[in-house]
C-alpha cells in the first residue's frame, strides 16, 4: 500500500489536533469527567437537553424540522425540556416504569424526537422502528423486547393491527397525529390528549451508568434479528466521538440524513450532537439531490453525515444540479454505512472542494470506532484509524494479531462505553461475539496498512449491506417461503454500484406455478410488505433446484459463486 493514494487536505480543527499524541494518552475516565456523575449515576437525557435547558443554552434552536409537505417547525433546548417532561408524564400515567421498554414506529417527525428522550427520562428503555418496516418486522421487534407500549401513527397502525393477536405483552398503543375523526380501540390512546392534560414538570429517573437506554435490531445469517441493548454510559462515546469525528462546534447547523430506526440517526442523528449542544435539523422526506442542496442552502447546513449510497446518487445527478445552489456554509463532510468508493472521495472534492471522511463502526458497537479524521490525511477507500482508546486489530481465527497488509478478522479489544452489553434475551448469541480469545469479532474482513490505516474487505459471512441497512438473508428466505408459490429460496448479495450490494434471490417455484414477469413483481411486493422496503430482492432467478450441503443447508457461498464467476471451492458438503 506504499503507492496508495493520499488526500492531504486538513480541516481545521478545534476539536482533535494532534491524532498521535491524543491515541496515545487518552481516558475514558477523563471524558468520564465532562458529565454530571453521582456515584456512577446520571441520565443521558440530562445531560443531552435539561443541561442546556438551564443553562445559556436554553433559547439555542436544538431541532430545525421540516416535513415532505414543506412544513417548518423549529424547537429550543427549553422547549425540548418541556415537551420531553410532558412525554414522560403522559407515560408514567400508561404505567410506564423503568426497565420497560417502550418501542416507537413513527416517521421522522418531532414526537419521535421528544418520545427518545422522554423514555430516557423514565428509566425506560426505546425502541425506534423504520416507519418502513412491515407488520413481520415489526412483530418480530416487538414479540422479542416483550414491548409495553408503542408509540405510531394512525397509518402505520393499520400495519400492527395484522399482528396484534400475536402481541400479548403490548398493553397500550398510543396514537400520534390522531385525526378527530379517528375511533380508538380498547387499548389505544391519543397522543395529543394525554400530552395537553400532562404536567411540564417531570422528575426524572436517576440511572446507573449500566442501566439499559435503548435496543435496535440488527441481522445475522441465521435466525430472527438480534436485539443490540445498549446503556447509558454510551454517552461517554457519543460525546467525544462525535465532538472529533464529526468535529462539531457550537455554531454549528448539522444534519445527519440518517433515521433514528438506524443506529446512525439515534447516536449521531440525537444523542451524540445535543450532548454536544448542537443545532440539528431533520428532513422528514424522500431522497432528491435538488432538495437536499436546497436545504443546505435554506439552513447553512455546516456539517453533513451521511451514507456512500446518497452520495452515489448525487454523483450520478450530476454536477449541474450543484451549481444552482450556494453551498458555501459546508465545511465538514462524513459518510458512514458501508465502504465509500474513493471516486465519490474524488468527486466531492471536485464539486464541494472538501474531503469526505469515511468512518466505520456498527449497531453493536455504538460508535464510531475507526475513522477518518480532520486533522490526517485521507487514503481514499480506507476506513481511516482507530479512535482514542479503541485497540483494532487483524486476527486470525484463533485470535492471533495479524500483520501488516494480511488479511483477516476484523476485531476490537472490549471495553470501550459504547460497547453493547447484551442481545436481548440472548446470553447464547452475544457471547459467540466474543469466542475468538476474547475478540469483539465483528463479522468483516479487513487489511492494515503500514501507516496504521485499515482496509475493509468484505463480510465474513452472509449478511447483506444494501444501502447502508444490513439484512440477513435468513430473514428474506423465510419471508419468500411464506408465499404460496415458494418452496424453496437461497439470497445472497450481489455487488451494486449505487447500493453496494443488492439482494437476490434463487427461488424455487411449488408444483402448478410458472416462473413469469408477473410472479416476480408479486413476490418484490411481497417481500416489501412483509419485511421493509429496504429488504425485498431487487433481482429474482426461479430455478429447478438449489445447492445444499448434505444436512440440507443451502450454500449461499456456492450460489454467489456462480452468480460472480468465481471458483466455486471446497464442493465436498454438496448433496449429490
Amino acid at each position: 500500500m506504499k503507492n496508495a493514494e493520499v488526500i492531504t487536505k486538513i480541516t481545521t480543527t478545534s476539536g482533535l489536533i494532534d491524532y498521535d499524541k491524543t491515541y496515545k494518552e487518552f481516558s475514558w475516565e477523563a471524558i468520564k469527567k465532562e458529565f454530571s456523575l453521582t456515584n456512577n449515576r446520571v441520565n443521558i437525557a440530562f445531560e443531552a437537553i435539561d443541561k442546556h435547558a438551564n443553562n445559556w443554552r436554553k433559547n439555542k434552536i436544538a431541532l430545525y424540522w421540516e416535513g415532505a409537505d414543506g412544513s417548518l417547525q423549529k424547537y429550543t433546548f427549553s422547549e425540548l425540556k418541556r415537551l420531553s417532561d410532558k412525554c414522560a408524564n403522559m407515560l408514567k400515567t400508561l404505567g410506564v416504569k423503568k426497565n420497560d421498554r417502550v418501542f416507537i414506529f413513527l416517521p421522522r417527525i418531532p414526537e419521535l424526537y421528544i418520545s427518545i428522550i422522554a423514555i430516557a427520562k423514565l428509566g425506560a428503555i426505546a425502541g425506534p422502528m423504520f416507519s418502513a418496516f412491515g407488520p413481520d418486522a415489526v412483530r418480530d421487534r416487538l414479540q422479542n423486547s416483550e414491548a409495553k407500549v408503542l408509540i405510531t401513527t394512525p397509518e402505520l397502525k393499520e400495519r400492527v393491527d395484522t399482528i396484534l393477536w400475536e402481541l400479548p405483552k403490548l398493553e397500550r398503543i398510543v396514537l400520534v397525529n390522531n385525526k378527530e375523526d379517528y375511533e380508538l380501540e380498547e387499548s389505544d390512546v391519543c397522543y395529543k390528549t394525554l400530552i395537553k392534560d400532562a404536567s411540564d414538570k417531570f422528575n426524572m429517573e436517576c440511572s446507573d451508568l449500566e442501566d439499559p437506554l435503548y435496543i435496535l435490531y440488527t441481522s445475522g445469517t441465521t435466525g430472527k434479528p438480534k436485539g443490540i441493548t445498549h446503556v447509558h454510559n454510551d454517552m461517554l462515546s457519543h460525546y467525544i466521538t462525535t465532538k472529533w469525528v464529526l468535529d462539531l462546534r457550537d455554531d454549528d447547523i448539522y444534519w445527519c440524513t440518517a433515521d433514528p430506526g438506524w443506529v446512525t440517526g439515534t447516536v449521531y442523528g440525537l444523542w451524540g450532537p445535543w450532548l454536544n449542544g448542537i443545532s440539528i435539523y431533520v428532513f422528514d422526506g424522500r431522497f432528491d439531490a435538488a432538495k437536499w442542496y436546497e436545504i443546505i442552502q435554506t439552513y447553512g447546513i455546516t456539517v453533513w453525515y451521511t451514507a456512500p449510497t446518497a452520495l452515489r446518487m448525487l454523483m450520478k445527478a450530476g454536477d449541474d444540479v450543484i451549481k444552482k445552489y450556494d453551498l458555501s456554509s459546508l465545511r465538514y463532510i462524513c459518510s458512514v454505512g458501508e465502504p465509500l468508493n474513493p471516486e465519490v472521495i474524488r468527486w466531492g472534492l471536485k464539486v464541494y472542494d472538501l474531503p469526505i471522511h469515511d468512518n466505520w463502526w456498527q449497531t453493536e458497537t455504538g460508535s464510531i470506532l475507526i475513522a477518518n479524521y480532520p486533522c490526517l490525511p485521507i487514503k481514499p477507500g480506507s476506513m481511516g484509524k482507530p479512535f482514542p482508546g479503541i485497540k483494532a486489530a487483524i486476527i486470525d481465527n484463533k485470535g492471533n494479531e495479524l500483520p501488516v497488509g494480511q488479511q483477516g478478522l476484523l476485531a476490537i479489544k472490549p471495553g470501550w462505553p459504547s460497547m453493547m452489553r447484551k442481545v436481548w434475551g440472548d446470553e447464547k448469541r452475544f457471547k459467540e461475539y466474543f469466542n475468538i480469545d476474547g475478540w469483539y469479532t465483528t463479522g468483516d474482513t479487513a487489511f492494515k496498512d503500514e501507516d496504521g490505516y485499515f482496509w475493509f474487505i468484505g463480510r465474513a459471512d452472509d449478511v447483506i449491506n444494501t444501502s447502508g441497512h444490513r439484512v440477513g438473508p435468513f430473514e428474506v428466505e423465510s419471508a419468500l417461503l411464506e408465499h404460496k408459490a415458494v418452496a424453496e429460496a437461497g439470497v445472497i448479495g450481489k455487488p451494486d454500484a449505487e447500493r453496494g450490494e443488492i439482494i437476490k434471490a434463487f427461488v424455487v417455484l411449488r408444483e402448478g406455478f410458472t416462473p413469469n414477469h408477473e410472479l416476480e413483481e408479486e413476490l418484490k411486493k411481497f417481500i416489501k410488505h412483509r419485511l421493509a422496503a429496504h429488504a425485498y430482492p431487487r433481482e429474482i432467478e426461479f430455478c429447478h433446484n438449489l445447492p445444499k450441503t448434505r444436512s440440507g443447508k443451502i450454500m449461499r457461498r456456492l450460489l454467489k459463486a456462480r452468480e460472480m464467476g468465481l471458483p466455486t471451492g471446497d464442493l465436498s458438503t454438496l448433496e449429490d
